[in-house]
């Protein structure tokens, strides 16, 4: 799963490398970005090019009575998402990208109760680029946009930490991803694991764990207990 992610990089820094206009707001830099919190996405305009925006975390479909359910909504599994009602309607038509420097995952201590948090990036320094799904849920007091993040089945270097990662679309192919004339069989293609030796990781600090944390100690390297 992805439930946690660092933004290290401001908004127009982030959104110049993803090659898309910039919002007319911008958000802190964050090493702790957690559920229902906003975040940048990257998404296509109809005039053509790309733009970012900020949305919740938290996938809130259309249809729901109440915005609480987003809490549940932050990933969306690649083998399900386009059938699943929540996500099925956003993967035909509101693809996006999430941008982000590096995500964290925790992995289970073998003969304890306790899970070492780890700090994950890509090998070469440049953004991670998560594919995304995003909606607009509106029920009378303006419209509140939202977005999940798809995961997938850990490769050879994630399995170790977790069975489960984002899925994370290679620069050349954020084009397709992001192209609504794209057919669905082309979409689901890209959904697949981060091929090995693209990432690197190290272990962090258990501060991590809080979301109320958030500053630049949490992304430094730890010696391993």
């Amino acid at each position: 799963m992805c439930g946690r992610m660092t933004r290290e990089r401001d908004v127009k820094t982030m959104c110049s490398a993803m090659d898309a206009r910039p919002p007319g707001v911008e958000l802190p830099i964050s090493y702790n970005v957690a559920p229902t919190q906003p975040s940048l996405i990257v998404r296509p305009i109809a005039a053509g090019g790309r733009e970012g925006a900020i949305a919740r975390w938290g996938l809130i479909p259309s249809w729901a009575k109440d915005p609480s359910i987003g809490s549940r909504m932050i990933n969306a599994r690649a083998e399900t998402a386009a059938a699943k009602p929540a996500f099925r309607a956003a993967m035909r038509r509101r693809r996006c990208i999430v941008p982000a420097d590096s995500f964290y995952e925790w992995q289970a201590v073998e003969g304890s109760k306790r899970k070492r948090p780890w700090r994950i990036h890509r090998v070469d320094g440049e953004p991670l680029r998560f594919a995304g799904l995003w909606e607009v849920w509106d029920q009378g007091d303006g419209p509140l946009e939202s977005f999940t993040i798809i995961t997938t089945a850990a490769n050879d270097f994630m399995r170790p930490m977790h069975d489960r990662m984002p899925v994370i679309i290679e620069p050349e192919d954020a084009a397709a991803w992001l192209d609504p004339e794209a057919s669905a069989d082309a979409a689901q293609a890209l959904l697949r694991p981060a091929a090995d030796g693209a990432l690197i990781a190290h272990p962090v600090s258990t501060r991590v764990n809080s979301p109320a944390n958030d500053d630049p100690s949490l992304i430094e390297p730890v010696e391993e207990a």
